[in-house]
């Protein structure tokens, strides 16, 4: 029974990958990227890259999900948290016209590493960070894309939270490339 019911999904999965309007795309840019509730920091600038899958439903509608490589982290005096994340949001797109969409959807982050002043801190910090995206996009034409995005975190990024509770902040700017 349960190697039908996945037969099922898998083909009704295939069957809306194939009856929709999809594109396989990358994607790249810069991060300004901080951390809520940490006192005396600032934003650091970093980079993020990744690919993209965008399922049109329709002219007005899309389906994106993303799999991406993020730096993220901040910086403080005399010295910067820096951790990297494998990041999977799934973006809903709105298109206002024919080449400007408005974007929201979950996003889930698995973290690679943490360091601070050079030193691995990662088991101070959770390895699953969840956040809410939202933002913009314009399609320069049918192939490429600039995407303009925040990513407020909404889970606690650090496991002690006695006395503080610390979540990303991420605004990225992205250059992609659909075919």
């Amino acid at each position: 029974m349960k190697k039908i019911i996945l037969a099922a999904i898998a083909v009704g999965a295939f069957g809306f990958a194939n009856a929709q309007d999809m594109k396989f795309g990358v994607k790249g840019g810069i991060n300004s990227a901080s951390i809520a509730g940490a006192t005396g920091t600032s934003a650091k600038t970093t980079f993020h890259i990744g690919g993209l899958l965008e399922f049109k439903a329709s002219d007005k509608f899309a389906i994106q999900p993303e799999l991406v490589y993020s730096n993220q982290g901040c910086t403080y005096t005399g010295g910067s948290i820096d951790l990297t994340y494998i990041n999977i949001p799934v973006m809903a797109k709105y298109y206002v016209g024919e080449t400007f969409n408005i974007q929201a959807g979950p996003q889930i982050g698995l973290l690679m590493s943490a360091k601070e002043g050079g030193a691995d801190v990662k088991d101070g910090y959770n390895t699953t960070d969840f956040g809410l995206n939202l933002g913009a996009g314009y399609d320069l034409n049918e192939n490429m894309m600039l995407d303009l995005r925040y990513n407020m975190g909404m889970s606690a990024l650090n496991k002690d939270t006695t006395y503080e509770t610390y979540k990303n902040n991420v605004i990225s700017v992205s250059f992609g490339y659909k075919f």
